[in-house]
């Protein structure tokens, strides 16, 4: 009589979703994501090997990192939260005589002017219609494989959201300085004076590729 094979089920690693039996599960079958995602500021990211997407579906389309076996019993992993490190305080300039009268000071960078709210037939700033507010555009939804050019400041590469990586690209943070004939960068405290020699400056940072850095 012919032995009966193993019931078929599904593997519940994350990442794997494959169709096994127990006669059929070698050692290195299953492809997963053996840690959580971690989702910060419209990103999703895999902690376990740093792989990401803007975009959720995509996102678990990401292949896993790690092979082992399949198993029936369900994954709980929770997802990894990354602390948001606040921003560093802007240096003071009210002692700066240049930045006192508006002019662009190296030493403080750019100088955001107030902007005045227009007024409306009476007067009032407050007061302004609603509908002079341009919507949004909608999220654009890129494909892991599809070709994308980095918009960071210094790099210009073409890449896929499938190769990306908390050091894939080189750029400039920034901001850029033009004072006196001089060019530079604030960040890298390096200064020029050609454009042509400004453009070659090596960048002095390490991140992700970004094609759209105002998302």
């Amino acid at each position: 009589m012919m032995e009966e094979r193993g019931v078929q089920v599904r593997c519940q690693r994350i990442g794997c979703d494959a169709i096994f039996s127990d006669h059929d599960n070698p050692d290195s079958s299953c492809l997963y994501h053996p840690s959580g995602p971690i989702f910060h500021d419209g990103i999703k990211e895999w902690s376990c090997c740093k792989k990401r997407s803007h975009d959720f579906s995509l996102f678990l389309q990401i292949p896993g990192c790690k092979r082992g076996k399949h198993t029936s019993e369900k994954q709980v992993i929770a997802p990894v939260k990354k602390n948001n490190v606040p921003a560093p305080a802007a240096p003071s300039n009210d002692s700066c005589s240049r930045c006192r009268q508006g002019f662009f000071c190296s030493d403080h960078g750019s100088q955001a002017k107030p902007v005045e709210k227009p007024l409306n037939v009476s007067g009032d700033p407050t007061s302004q219609n609603k509908n002079d507010v341009p919507p949004k555009p909608p999220k654009k939804i890129v494909d892991i494989n599809e070709p994308q050019i980095c918009r960071n400041q210094g790099c210009g590469l073409t890449f896929k959201e499938k190769d990306n990586h908390d050091t894939a690209c080189s750029y400039h943070p920034g901001p850029a300085l033009f004072h006196d004939r001089m060019k530079g960068w604030k960040c890298c405290d390096i200064h020029v004076k050609e454009f042509d020699e400004f453009v070659t400056i090596p960048p002095c940072a390490k991140g992700w590729h970004n094609a759209d850095p105002e998302s």
